[in-house]
């Protein structure tokens, strides 16, 4: 009988965040591909767009006109998925199966820059800390409305993620609800911290900084990695050093250090397949109900959907739709490939 080999042998990984396992297959990473590959979009935009919504001083679909802004600008998502007009309801049964229940929230859009085609990745620390102080404010601002209970920060780069507009921007929704992935973090997280007196993500931490093995970046104050139960093939997580729960807790050096994590992950991931990289990637922090909610460790995800090159992506089908989420390439073979992706953007060569 072989000894188990995790770069070659099938084998499960729990995910504690969210009480989950997922499935790695290293032997699959072999496998020829004869599936979909897509279209690479290699066209330069313009830095400015007359046709963008989201470009300054365009009219946006509603008719209303963007102004002439210089840094980042944040309105009113235009088509809203939660909106936070409250409505009358009746409780339903409790034995009923057919649940149903209002939600109220509000849904902002935040453009990163006023250039159509600026990423991200190409732009200068300065900006992307404006982008953060932006997500600051926005969080304190919004949490601060009596019926908001969570606020989500997040962005879908590249049509891949269903990003309908190129121009760089992110959303933030804010909800009465905890929303099902940040409920089963948050049910996670305190069981650990009720248990042990000390956040999850602080002693998870610590044993990844003494492996090194799925360490991509590390800086004064944060440090980014390739989740042990990563799922997605390039998937990676920012974890704060030091342990507060909420974006508004940084200092100032952190708001510079976390800019400076986050463009150099997303450097790396340029570089990887020399394409402006596709990824979902989002926040999650403590809630805003008013609660201590000490168990909450600041952490930001990114899930990125390319596989072997900019035109073949993960599909989430068939096993993981109906059994559990699988993976081909082992997480410590990713880190190793982000990590040893360089530094300056692949335009800057």
């Amino acid at each position: 009988m072989q000894e188990f080999n995790s770069n070659e042998h099938p084998h499960r990984r729990f995910n504690p965040l969210l009480n989950e396992w997922v499935l790695v297959s290293p032997h699959r990473a072999k496998r020829p591909w004869q599936g979909q590959n897509e279209s690479v979009f290699s066209n330069e935009l313009p830095s400015y767009d007359s046709t963008c919504y989201l470009c300054p001083e365009n009219i946006r679909a509603n008719g209303i006109k963007n102004p002439q802004y210089d840094n980042c600008y944040v309105f009113d998502n235009d088509f809203a998925a939660i909106i936070p007009e409250e409505v009358s309801f009746n409780t339903q049964s409790k034995n009923s199966f057919l649940k149903a229940v209002p939600e109220r929230g509000l849904a902002k859009v935040v453009c990163f820059s006023p250039k159509h085609n600026l990423t991200i990745p190409e732009m200068e620390i300065e900006a992307i800390e404006n982008i953060i102080k932006t997500w600051q404010q926005e969080y304190t601002d919004l949490g601060e409305k009596e019926f908001v209970n969570y606020v989500q920060i997040f962005e879908n780069k590249g049509s891949i993620m269903g990003c309908s507009n190129p121009h760089p921007h992110g959303q933030i929704w804010a909800q009465e609800s905890l929303p099902t992935e940040v409920e089963k973090t948050q049910e996670n997280l305190k069981a650990y911290y009720d248990k042990n007196g000390r956040t999850l993500l602080h002693d998870y931490l610590n044993e990844e900084l003494k492996s090194k093995e799925r360490i991509v970046i590390e800086n004064e104050d944060f440090v980014a990695l390739v989740p042990f139960w990563a799922i997605w093939p390039f998937e990676t997580m920012i974890i704060s050093k030091r342990v507060f729960g909420k974006i508004t807790d940084f200092s100032n050096s952190e708001t510079v250090s976390f800019a400076k994590i986050i463009k150099e992950l997303t450097v790396k991931y340029d570089n990887l397949f020399k394409t402006s990289f596709p990824y979902s990637s989002g926040i999650h922090q403590a809630p805003t109900d008013g609660k201590s909610n000490l168990e909450w460790h600041f952490h930001m995800h990114f899930y990125p959907p390319l596989l072997r090159s900019a035109s073949v992506k993960k599909f989430m089908v068939g096993y993981e739709m109906l059994g559990e989420a699988q993976r081909d390439i082992t997480p410590e073979k990713s880190a190793e490939i982000i990590r040893n992706s360089v530094n300056v953007h692949y335009k800057n060569k």
